[in-house]
Order: C-alpha cells, then sequence, then structure tokens
C-alpha cells in the first residue's frame, strides 16, 4: 500500500506564509520526481514545483521567487515553502510522485498522487 499524505494548508492572509509537506509511505525503493500540483475551483489543475531526486527544480512562473520547493530522500518526503502568498494562489494543492515499488522482488514503477489539501488565501 503505497500514500502520499500532505499536510499544512489552512488559510492565510495575502502577503503571508505556508509550508505544504507530503510523506511518501510503503514498500517504496526510490522516487525520481516529486512535485506539487494546484486546482482552483472551475479551472484545470496545473503545475507548481517539481524537484527530482538530485535536487533540479522546476517552477510555474506564477510562482517563480515566492515558493520554494525541497525534497528529503530519505524519508521521501516533499515540501513546498509558499512565501508572498496572493488571492489567486488559492486552491487545493495536490502532491505528485513518481515512484519505485517493491513488490516481492519486482520493482514496479508508478506515479501516485496525494488526496489534495486546501490552501486558502484571504482577507
Amino acid at each position: 500500500q503505497v500514500q502520499l499524505v500532505e499536510s499544512g494548508g489552512g488559510l492565510v492572509q495575502p502577503g503571508g506564509s505556508l509550508r505544504l509537506s507530503c510523506a511518501a509511505s510503503g514498500r517504496i525503493f526510490s522516487s525520481n520526481m516529486m512535485g506539487w500540483y494546484r486546482q482552483a475551483p472551475g479551472k484545470q489543475r496545473e503545475l507548481v514545483a517539481t524537484i527530482t531526486i538530485l535536487g533540479i527544480t522546476n517552477y510555474a512562473d506564477s510562482v517563480k521567487g515566492r515558493f520554494t520547493i525541497s525534497r528529503d530522500n530519505a524519508k521521501i518526503t516533499v515540501y513546498l515553502q509558499m512565501n508572498s502568498l496572493k488571492p489567486e494562489d488559492t486552491g487545493v494543492y495536490y502532491c505528485n510522485a513518481e515512484l519505485w515499488v517493491v513488490d516481492g522482488s519486482r520493482h514496479l514503477w508508478g506515479n501516485y498522487w496525494g488526496q489534495g489539501t486546501q490552501v486558502t488565501v484571504s482577507s
């Protein structure tokens, strides 16, 4: 059983900060890519940031300079530090991970999603 569990969402005022965490659990051998996506009401889910096992990052233009993604490879956990939050950052933030899962003697690749955590930026 593989799970991605997000935490850290909540209500924050414009200009404030939040730190999201996503921990993967299960019989996981390794992870290459981990990242965050978000979806605002009535809008398509979009990429926020990704990070590889070697620390190579990619950010959406809308969050560059404000958000920082990081990871702990030993714990297979990814973080998203969000600063200078804007109302347009509001949405459900989903953790995503590419995982190699151990099944007996086999190593199976899969793409996994968390259930999401709500981030609301409002006065």
